[in-house]
């Protein structure tokens, strides 16, 4: 498709190319996690409490609350007996046990490639392993993973950190990482403790989710033949801020945007070819403004560049579904 506007600001004459990054915006767990909110403020009614952001995005939240949702730092601004919502980011068992004695009416909006994070983390740990998380200090996946086994348990987020350690028994040790991370830094300092720990145990699969990586690689696809590259997503979307730095590794300017109020004039000027994806807790519909905005700056035309499609599904948790089975809570394709 094609979007014209009058304006001559495209040098040299001819339409700016757009290039859409696929896939981009809501993954599985993202769809699963606001689709929990919206079904607990219809069977619940308002207000539903969601201890922190149901999932990293501005307008994500803001819209929910608008519906009824009331976002809470901790679980003590929820008023005891009332329905709480736990993000997709996952929380620790201390947080389900203070619900709990609460008796407050939980629902589990964790994503599910999360809790098996989380499951991974309570059998190395069980095991007698020191186990080392890959990840981002203060995210509140990684707070809720290390909240599984804290005394078995040691957050690495670089080489150096790895140099560092001193783990009591270098022959059980095993590591997990969070699954918003750079695919390519990760490699770096998963290879690192492999170098220093030859002994080191594997997970049986990658915990880096299959959107995160997707989305990594569709916009590596484009990247190469872009001048920028704009970014649908909060600051505080690990996926997003993810794909701002590859594209800044591979040298091409790039910008993490919330909506098109963002964009600036100055970036487009000079620009032939744009790169546009959105992380997996953007809206799709924020992507096709930040088109039409920069239909604005002059004529651009638009190429769907999609290197896989994505089929995976989750289940809403039981507490949704009412039925008592939670082994559906998993993926379906």
């Amino acid at each position: 498709m094609a979007y014209v506007s009058s304006d001559e600001h495209v040098e040299n004459g001819g339409a700016r190319r757009v290039l859409l990054a696929g896939p981009r915006s809501f993954c599985a767990g993202v769809e699963r996690a606001i689709e929990i909110v919206e079904e607990a403020l219809e069977s619940r009614g308002a207000p539903v409490y969601v201890r922190k952001e149901i999932v990293h995005n501005v307008s994500v939240v803001g819209d929910l609350a608008g519906r009824g949702a009331v976002f809470v730092d901790e679980l003590d601004q929820v008023p005891d007996g009332a329905t709480v919502v736990f993000s997709a980011h996952g929380v620790s068992p201390a947080v389900r046990e203070e619900a709990d004695r609460r008796a407050l009416d939980v629902i589990d909006g964790t994503c599910p490639l999360v809790a098996k994070v989380h499951a991974k983390a309570r059998r190395f740990a069980g095991r007698g392993d020191t186990v080392v998380l890959v990840g981002h200090a203060g995210h509140e996946e990684v707070e809720g993973t290390l909240g599984e086994a804290p005394e078995s348990t040691v957050l690495v987020e670089t080489v150096e950190d790895v140099r560092n350690l001193s783990p009591a028994d270098a022959r059980q040790i095993s590591y997990l990482t969070q699954t918003t991370l750079s695919v390519d830094e990760t490699a770096e300092v998963v290879g690192a403790l492999r170098e220093r720990f030859p002994l080191l145990h594997e997970p049986a699969s990658e915990d880096i989710c299959y959107a995160t990586t997707n989305r990594q690689k569709a916009l590596n696809a484009i990247i190469g033949e872009s001048d920028l590259a704009l970014v649908v997503g909060s600051t505080n979307s690990s996926n997003s801020v993810r794909l701002v730095e590859l594209s800044r590794r591979q040298g091409t300017p790039a910008h993490l945007i919330d909506s098109a109020a963002d964009i600036r004039p100055e970036w487009l000027e000079g620009v032939r070819t744009i790169a546009l994806t959105a992380g997996a807790s953007a809206p799709h519909h924020l992507v096709t403004e930040v088109v039409t905005a920069l239909g604005e700056f002059g004529p651009v035309s638009v190429e769907e560049r999609e290197i896989t499609r994505e089929t995976v599904r989750f289940e809403l948790p039981s507490a949704l579904r009412g039925d008592t089975d939670p082994s559906a809570d998993g993926s379906t394709s």
